[in-house]
């Protein structure tokens, strides 16, 4: 890798792309309960069909009648995110290993994507600041599921068991769980006649799923504002995320391009910079429900 492979412009090395998107897929729960599709730079529209009616019996020569089909389409527009860090600017004349290390390193802090993944989708916040973003806008689940129960600290599961019914009540189905914490430790304290209801998330265990459903714990179902403790749903079938593949990558050597007062020349740094663009959409709002504490 020389030195004009490094200047403004070049990309990050697809193995680091893939080793980051490896990280992604790991460490956020949406990545883990759903399914991720390509997004191109200019967005996707996905259709969501739903047929209205049930089949009709007709009889010989019968009269057939219209079952009734109704189209909404979802737009998955990308979002650029970013993150820079500061080095020395003898990043620029080390030799390449030393580079491929010091590259490796920076890509395991923009691996935070995988984090910031879930609070944007989840809470519609700018991961950064912890403030609504309105890039985001009203794209994401405290926003868009309205379909709530209120947590019982006392009886979690019987809080599952009513988030399944208002889903299913929906005539949507139930193929994972993303609990913070909170919920997971109210699960974990749960008895029956003296014995732990659920001893595989004893002692902050993450199992991966319970009685059959496949879960993840995070803090990142929290937020400071709405107080989710668990989210349920169709994440394979109702939540899309994706990526574009190509992830602009710059070293940057002159001015003061994270606005920190300090010129990169003048402190003998230099500045690396990372973009990624990412996309989500919720399908169908019914498919989910949140257990949200009052």
């Amino acid at each position: 890798m020389s030195k004009t492979e490094l200047s403004k412009g070049t990309l990050f090395e697809p193995s680091l792309v893939t080793d980051l998107i490896s990280k992604v897929k790991g460490k956020s729960s949406l990545a883990i309960l759903s399914q991720h599709t390509p997004i191109p730079f200019n967005g996707l529209k996905e259709f969501t069909f739903s047929l209205d009616n049930e089949i009709d019996v007709v009889a010989e020569n019968g009269k057939k009648a219209h079952g009734g089909v109704s189209v909404e389409p979802i737009k998955i527009i990308p979002i650029k995110v970013e993150y820079g860090a500061r080095i020395s600017d003898e990043f620029m004349y080390a030799s390449e290993e030393e580079k491929i290390d010091i590259l490796k390193a920076f890509n395991d802090g923009f691996a935070k994507v995988a984090k910031g993944l879930d609070l944007m989708a989840f809470h519609g916040i700018n991961p950064r600041t912890g403030e609504a973003s309105s890039v985001i806008g009203d794209n994401h689940f405290d926003n868009v599921v309205v379909q709530t129960v209120v947590y019982d600290a006392g009886d979690p599961d019987a809080n599952i068991e009513a988030a399944v019914a208002v889903i299913h009540g929906s005539e949507g189905e139930v193929t994972g769980a993303a609990f913070s914490p909170i919920f997971s430790s109210a699960l974990a304290k749960m008895k029956i006649n003296g014995v732990k209801a659920f001893p595989e998330l004893s002692w902050g265990a993450n199992p991966g799923s319970i009685n059959g459903l496949k879960i993840d714990i995070n803090k990142t179902v929290e937020n400071k504002t709405v107080k989710d403790r668990a989210i349920l749903g169709d994440f394979m079938n109702m939540f899309k995320w994706g990526y574009a593949k190509e992830v602009p990558f710059e070293v940057i050597r002159y001015g003061d391009p994270d606005n920190s007062g300090k010129d990169l020349k003048g402190y003998n740094q230099v500045y690396l910079r990372a973009e990624l663009y990412i996309g989500w959409g919720i399908m169908d709002a019914n498919s989910f429900a949140r257990v949200v504490e009052a």
